[in-house]
C-alpha cells in the first residue's frame, strides 16, 4: 500500500511537471513596420529593411505581422492590434517591435512619422505622428518575457518646418528594465542617406540575430560595432539595457570557434591597446566608456571623435535629466550650459508653456543634474539642432576596423544581399532573397511552434527563391537538390497575406491603399502578381531571385522594365519584370542561395527529419503544382573577406540642413517663438529608475 502511495505521488509530480514545462514554451510574436513612399522625401531602403527583419525573425520562430507604407491610422492601429496580441499570448512571450521610417523627437517625447503626415511645423508633430511612449509603457506593463523595440529611425528630418526649430534624431529614452529600446543612431544624432538596397543598421542586426548563441544585449552590441565599421564611424547605433537569457537562435556544440575574447574585452579600457580600447568604448557605449578613453588615450587621432560621441551623450543626458524634473530650474539649467544646444528650443517651449521668464533670476545656481557640465572642448560639437559623425567639417580621422576578437568577420555569404522581390499588392512587405543559415545555427528546443506557413523557420537551412512570374517558391537544399515547391498565397481583401513572407495586420484588408508615390522619387517600381501568369519559356529569360537566365546575348538590367533583351514573350501578355526594390546595382547571391531549376509538378514535400538536420517545407503550403520554371544562371560577384564598407559617394551621403551647407550653430539671442500649443503637449515622462549610456 505504502509503495502505491508513493507510485501514485511519483506520476502525479510528474504530470505536474510535464504541464508545467508544456506551458512554459515561449512564444515569440513580432511586428515589423517598414515606411518608405513619404510624400515629404521617400527611403530608398525603409521597406526592404522591414522585409529583411521580418525574414530573419520568421526564421527565429516568431509569428510575424507585418506591413508597409501605413498611414496615420493604420500605424496605430497595427500598434493598438500588436498590444492586444501580445496581452493574450501569456508571460511566457516575447515580443519584438521594429519601425524602419522617419521618427522626430519634441520635447523630450519620440513620434514615428507615418507616410501621410503634413507637418507644417513644430506643433503638427503630436497631431499627425505617432507617440512612441503611448506603446512603449503599455507593451513594458505586460511583463513579458521579453521584450525589444527596435526603431530605425533617426534620420534627416524631411520636413520644411516653420516656426520653432526641433532637435535633431530621436530623444534619449528610459525605457523600463523588462524592455530593450534600440535605436540605428544614438540619441541626437542622425544616420548617413543610404541608396541599399538595405541599410547598414537592418544588414547588420539580421547578421548578429542569424549569428547565433549571443545573449540579447550582444546582439546590439555586435550591430553597434558592425554598423560603425561599414559606416567608417559615421552611424553609432544606441541601445538600451536589458537583463535576461533571451536567445534568438542557438549554437550546437559543432559550431566552429567565433573568436570571441571575453577576458580581453572586459579589461579596464586604459589596459587595452589604443585600437582596442576604441572598439571597446564604442562597444560598451556609456558616458564613463568615452570618458576612460580620453583619459588614456587623449592624443591619440581617434580622441577627437570620441569627444563628439561624449558630447552627444553627455547632452542628451542633460536634456533627459531635465525633461525628467520639469522645473523651470530645470530648463534653465540646461539653457546655462548649453546656451545654443540642440534642445534650446524644446527647453524654451517648456518654460513658456509655464508662463515663466526665459532669463533666471538674479544669482540663480544651475541645479545639479548628476553629470559634470560639459568642457568648453564639447560644446562645438553639440551647438548646432542636429548631429552627424559623419561630418566633413569636423575632420574626423577614420576608425580602426574592429579586431576578430571583438567582432568576427561576416559570413561570406551574408556580406552583400541581393535585392528584395517586390510585390504591387497593397501593405506587403519585400520578400528578400534566403539566405541559408549553417547547420550549427538552430532555434531554440523550448520556442512554441510558429504558424504552419513560415516557411523559413521551416526551412533555416535550405534556399528559398521565389518566383513572381510562376506565383511560386523553390526550395532546395544545399547541395542544390529540390525539396519541394508551392504557390504563393494570393493577396487580396482580407487575405492574410503572402505565405513566403509576414502576413499582413488583419484589418488592413478593409482599407484602401495609401497613394502611391509620383515615379522618379528614387523608389523602385512594384512587382505586380498576374491573375494568370504566362508559363516561362525555356530561354526567355525566365526570373528567378533576382536573376535572369541570359539568352543569346543578353544579361540582367537592374531597373530595367518588361524581360531580358531579347527575351520572348508570350503574345499580349508579356512577363512582368521582377523589379529590384532599389536602383543599386544588384548584389551577388552565396552558392548555397543560389537558385535550382524545378521539376513540372514537383509539389512532393520531403518528411522534416530530425533537430539539427535540413528542414523540408511543411506540406500545408503547397496547395497548387508549380508551373515550370528555368533554371537560373546567376551571375557571381567575388566575397570580401568582411563586410564592404558603403563607399559615400554611392551607398551613402551626409544629410543637408534646409537650404543647404552644414548645420549652422545657434549664435546670438533667438527670437521668441509662438508657443507650443497646450491641447496638444504630451504629459511629462515619469522619472528614471538608472541612466543608461550613462555608466
Amino acid at each position: 500500500m505504502k509503495n502505491l502511495i508513493l507510485s501514485l505521488l511519483l506520476i502525479g509530480l510528474l504530470g505536474l511537471f510535464g504541464a508545467s514545462g508544456a506551458s512554459a514554451l515561449e512564444k515569440r510574436i513580432a511586428l515589423v513596420v517598414g515606411e518608405a513612399s513619404y510624400r515629404a522625401k521617400p527611403l530608398a531602403t525603409a521597406a526592404n529593411d522591414a522585409g529583411l527583419i521580418a525574414q530573419t525573425l520568421q526564421a527565429a520562430g516568431f509569428d510575424v505581422t507585418g506591413a508597409r507604407d501605413l498611414d496615420g491610422d493604420a500605424l496605430r492601429k497595427a500598434f493598438v492590434d500588436f498590444l492586444d496580441k501580445a496581452s493574450s499570448s501569456g508571460p511566457e512571450t516575447a515580443a519584438f517591435i521594429y519601425f524602419s521610417g522617419y521618427g522626430l523627437q519634441l520635447e523630450g517625447e519620440n513620434y514615428l512619422v507615418p507616410i501621410d503626415a503634413s507637418i507644417a511645423r513644430d506643433t503638427d508633430i503630436p497631431m499627425r505622428a505617432a507617440r512612441v511612449s503611448d506603446f512603449l509603457k503599455p507593451l513594458a506593463a505586460l511583463n513579458l518575457k521579453t521584450t525589444v523595440v527596435v526603431l530605425d529611425a533617426a534620420r534627416e528630418n524631411p520636413f520644411a518646418l516653420s516656426g520653432q526649430p526641433i532637435a535633431g534624431g530621436l530623444a534619449l529614452s528610459e525605457p523600463p528594465p523588462n524592455l530593450l529600446l534600440a535605436y540605428n543612431a544614438a540619441p541626437g544624432t542622425i544616420a548617413p542617406v543610404e541608396a541599399g538596397p538595405y541599410g547598414a543598421y537592418a544588414h547588420a542586426l539580421a547578421e548578429m540575430i542569424r549569428a547565433g548563441g549571443m545573449p540579447l544585449t550582444q546582439v546590439f552590441e555586435e550591430t553597434r560595432l558592425r554598423v560603425s565599421e561599414v559606416s567608417k564611424g559615421g552611424q553609432i547605433p544606441w541601445n538600451s539595457k536589458a537583463g535576461g537569457a533571451f536567445m534568438f537562435l542557438e549554437r550546437t556544440a559543432q559550431a566552429p570557434n567565433q573568436g570571441y575574447d571575453a577576458a580581453l574585452q572586459s579589461k579596464p579600457i586604459s589596459q587595452l591597446s589604443p585600437a582596442d580600447a576604441y572598439t571597446a568604448c564604442v562597444q560598451r557605449d556609456t558616458l564613463q566608456g568615452y570618458q576612460d578613453y580620453l583619459a588614456a588615450y587623449p592624443t591619440n587621432p581617434q580622441a577627437k571623435r570620441v569627444r563628439a560621441m561624449l558630447a552627444a551623450r553627455r547632452e542628451a543626458l542633460f536634456w533627459r535629466r531635465a525633461r525628467t524634473m520639469d522645473t523651470p530650474g530645470a530648463y534653465w539649467s540646461y539653457l546655462r550650459r548649453y546656451p545654443h544646444g540642440p534642445h534650446y528650443w524644446d527647453a524654451r517651449r517648456r518654460l513658456e508653456d509655464r508662463a515663466v521668464a526665459m532669463e533666471p533670476p538674479q544669482g540663480f545656481e544651475p541645479v545639479d543634474m548628476g553629470y559634470p557640465p560639459p568642457p568648453p572642448e564639447e560644446i562645438i560639437y553639440v551647438d548646432r539642432p542636429v548631429l552627424y559623425f559623419a561630418d566633413p567639417v569636423f575632420g574626423f580621422a577614420p576608425p580602426p576596423p574592429a579586431p576578430i576578437y571583438f567582432l568576427p568577420p561576416p559570413p561570406p555569404d551574408f556580406v552583400v544581399l541581393a535585392p528584395p522581390v517586390v510585390f504591387g499588392a497593397a501593405y506587403v512587405l519585400p520578400v528578400p532573397v534566403f539566405v541559408p543559415m549553417p547547420v550549427y545555427v538552430t532555434p531554440p528546443p523550448f520556442i512554441a511552434p510558429p504558424p504552419p506557413n513560415n516557411i523559413f523557420f521551416a526551412n533555416i537551412h535550405n534556399a528559398v527563391v521565389v518566383n513572381p512570374v510562376a506565383q511560386n517558391f523553390v526550395v532546395s537544399n544545399p547541395q542544390g537538390h529540390i525539396l519541394s515547391t508551392g504557390a504563393l498565397t494570393a493577396v487580396g481583401a482580407g487575405a492574410a497575406g503572402l505565405a513566403i513572407g509576414a502576413s499582413l495586420p488583419h484589418f488592413l484588408g478593409k482599407q484602401p491603399a495609401a497613394a502611391p508615390v509620383a515615379p522618379g522619387t528614387g523608389l523602385a517600381p512594384r512587382h505586380v502578381l498576374p491573375t494568370n501568369p504566362p508559363t516561362p519559356t525555356p530561354g526567355a529569360g525566365a526570373l528567378g531571385a533576382h536573376v535572369v537566365s541570359p539568352g543569346a546575348g543578353s544579361h540582367f538590367q537592374p531597373g530595367a522594365v518588361g524581360a531580358a533583351p531579347g527575351a520572348a514573350s508570350p503574345a499580349k501578355q508579356p512577363a512582368p519584370h521582377l523589379s529590384p526594390a532599389t536602383a543599386a546595382p544588384p548584389r551577388a547571391l552565396s552558392p548555397a542561395a543560389a537558385s535550382h531549376g524545378a521539376t513540372p509538378g514537383a509539389g512532393s514535400v520531403a518528411a522534416p527529419p530530425s533537430a539539427g538536420a535540413i528542414h523540408a517545407a511543411p506540406p500545408a503550403i503547397h496547395a497548387a503544382p508549380a508551373p515550370r520554371m528555368v533554371p537560373p544562371a546567376p551571375r557571381m560577384l567575388p566575397q570580401a573577406p568582411r563586410m564592404l564598407p558603403q563607399a559615400p559617394p554611392a551607398a551613402m551621403h551626409m544629410p543637408t540642413i534646409r537650404g543647404g551647407g552644414a548645420p549652422p550653430a545657434f549664435r546670438g539671442a533667438p527670437a521668441r517663438g509662438p508657443a507650443f500649443a497646450p491641447a496638444a503637449r504630451p504629459p511629462a515622462p515619469r522619472a528614471p529608475a538608472n541612466d543608461h549610456g550613462a555608466h
